[in-house]
């Protein structure tokens, strides 16, 4: 009887056996793994709030040590300001960043980034267009919202599934504006609808918004998955994705990761991160894996 021999393949973090079903293991996991994307979606708290013990100088490290972690794909940032874009932008190089401000002046203010891999994706095209009835006028806001308010989107092109094309939305629902956020969802869900049946998305946020809210009712359904309830059925009321910088579990989830039925939701998960009682933001980073049908 042939006796196999085992060795650690430390290129592709798994085990192979040597032999020609060894080798048609390693392709069949090869391909499992490229079929995979790793998604995050993390408000990592405007750099000039007057936070304290909590400033942006005092946390940043464990927000860069929090995304290595995880290794997302796929990243959607929240309340960016430009010297949080510069210290991210230095301290990932393997990313690429596109991430318009929400104000008439490009680089003035608040963003909600996307950054994704620069030798998993290539990006075909770059847009922006803001929650408000005029959706390309920059610095536009319409109804009850207190901020103008925007989506960035990116279409990339994935190199390792070269045929495969993934259309990436990231936004920031206003705070105060109860139809605004409605309205916003309506947008967003009539473009998703109006694409082909066929098309891969991926919308990160931070939606201001409860999972019963009239915004979630909107958005989820159709052709879009709540990635987090998808892969825990149960609702509990430990699903806060605020951490009040204490580790707070009680409340709700107002921020998700959404994708197409044109992929399968593997997981989707709180990442809970703390060092030495500090938290990355006032927020957790959600995160989910998915695979392409």
């Amino acid at each position: 009887m042939k006796v196999f021999h085992l060795f650690l393949l430390l290129s592709f973090g798994f085990l192979v056996v040597e032999g020609k079903s060894g080798v048609n293991e390693v392709k069949s996991l090869r391909h499992k793994q490229n079929g995979m994307l790793r998604v995050m979606s993390f408000n990592i708290r405007l750099g000039i709030a007057n936070d304290g013990p909590n400033r942006w100088d005092l946390r940043k490290e464990l927000v860069v040590k929090t995304i290595q972690k995880f290794k997302p794909d796929l990243l959607g940032l929240q309340e960016v300001f430009p010297m949080q874009e510069n210290y991210l932008s230095e301290s990932l190089p393997e990313y690429e960043y596109y991430g318009r401000s929400r104000l008439v002046n490009p680089d003035d203010g608040e963003a909600c980034s996307v950054m994704f891999k620069k030798d998993r994706f290539s990006m075909i095209e770059k847009s922006t267009f803001w929650l408000s009835e005029n959706q390309y006028r920059p610095g536009s806001k319409s109804w009850d919202s207190s901020l103008p308010r925007i989506v960035n989107e990116v279409c990339l092109l994935d190199k390792v599934n070269p045929k495969k094309k993934i259309h990436f939305f990231n936004t920031h629902f206003d705070h105060k504006g109860k139809i605004a956020r409605e309205k916003s969802a309506k947008i967003i869900k009539n473009k998703i609808n109006k694409m082909n049946d066929d098309s891969r998305v991926v919308i990160t946020g931070d939606f201001n918004s409860r999972e019963d809210s009239t915004p979630y009712q909107t958005l989820v359904g159709g052709k879009l998955v709540d990635t987090f309830r998808h892969t825990h059925p149960v609702r509990t009321n430990e699903e806060s994705t605020m951490t009040s910088w204490n580790g707070r579990l009680i409340g709700n989830r107002i921020d998700w990761i959404l994708c197409s039925t044109t992929f399968n939701v593997l997981k989707g998960s709180i990442d809970r991160t703390h060092e030495n009682g500090r938290y990355p933001s006032d927020h957790y980073p959600i995160t989910s894996i998915l695979e392409f049908k």
